[in-house]
């Protein structure tokens, strides 16, 4: 389970990049009750969304040119060169090479070896993010990749994840953790392509799932706001119930999360 005790390779930070902050701002105070205070020169004008007063995610504004609305997930690192270096060396490659942000940290962006972007951050004065595994916050991430095995390669060679498996009707799950952490400390899932029961899923792609108290209500909220829901909400044995949207700013692209509910088991 995700826990502001950040471990090495464990998700630390996530960010939107949206041709629309404002509009991006208005939905998800909407969805999760968020605040949005945009950055001053000094970092861009990149934002941050709070809740009660915590910092739980960044905000930024992307050109159409840049790509489509998106999260993209950062994963803890403690020598930001070295993962670069790892992530070239497994396969895979380095979009924004590694950099000084302020005296917060270093960041780079990446990309593995099935295209995915994802992003490394090594703290500085910035620690990651106040609040996770509450409503509202981020509770767990997925990754939707077409081959599981290949994919967890990779990961463990960049940030030393390690692989379980859990069982299921019909299969298994496979769930990452830092390294050395009990299973409890699970915080993803790799899941193949082909399974996504997302119908226009054509690329695979990183997904964060935030915490809420009601699926079924926050999905009604997505569409009431302009959204999509691109998955209705489903329910899953003894780990919750879950959808997957869109917000309106981008219909179809990743820029919103799936939305599962507080649960005792692994999924959040």
């Amino acid at each position: 389970m995700l826990s502001t005790d950040y471990r090495d390779g464990s998700p630390v930070w996530l960010d939107l990049g949206t041709p629309d902050t404002e509009g991006a701002a208005g939905f998800y105070r909407g969805l999760f009750g968020w605040e949005y205070a945009p950055g001053g020169e000094e970092v861009g004008g990149y934002g941050m969304f709070r809740l009660g007063g915590k910092t739980v995610a960044g905000g930024m504004t992307v050109t159409p040119e840049q790509g489509p609305s998106a999260w993209t997930v950062y994963f803890r690192t403690p020598d930001l060169d070295a993962t670069a270096a790892a992530v070239r060396k497994a396969g895979g490659a380095v979009a924004f090479e590694p950099m000084d942000v302020l005296d917060l940290g270093r960041m780079a962006v990446f990309t593995d070896p099935a295209g995915v972007p994802f992003a490394a951050w090594q703290p500085g004065r910035h620690k990651g993010m106040d609040e996770v595994r509450v409503v509202g916050t981020l509770c767990w991430a997925e990754l939707y990749t077409p081959d599981v095995g290949a994919a967890a390669g990779f990961y463990r060679a960049v940030f030393d994840w390690e692989v379980t498996e859990m069982p299921f009707e019909g299969g298994t799950y496979t769930m990452v953790k830092p390294a050395g952490a009990p299973d409890e400390e699970a915080f993803g899932g790799l899941v193949p392509i082909a399974a996504d029961p997302v119908e226009d899923t054509e690329r695979p792609y990183w997904t964060p799932y935030f915490e809420v108290a009601d699926c079924d209500a926050a999905a009604a909220r997505v569409e009431e706001s302009g959204g999509k829901v691109r998955l209705t909400p489903v329910s899953m044995e003894g780990v919750g119930r879950f959808a997957k949207a869109a917000a309106p700013s981008a219909p179809g692209s990743r820029s919103s999360p799936a939305l599962p509910p507080p649960v005792r088991r692994t999924r959040c």
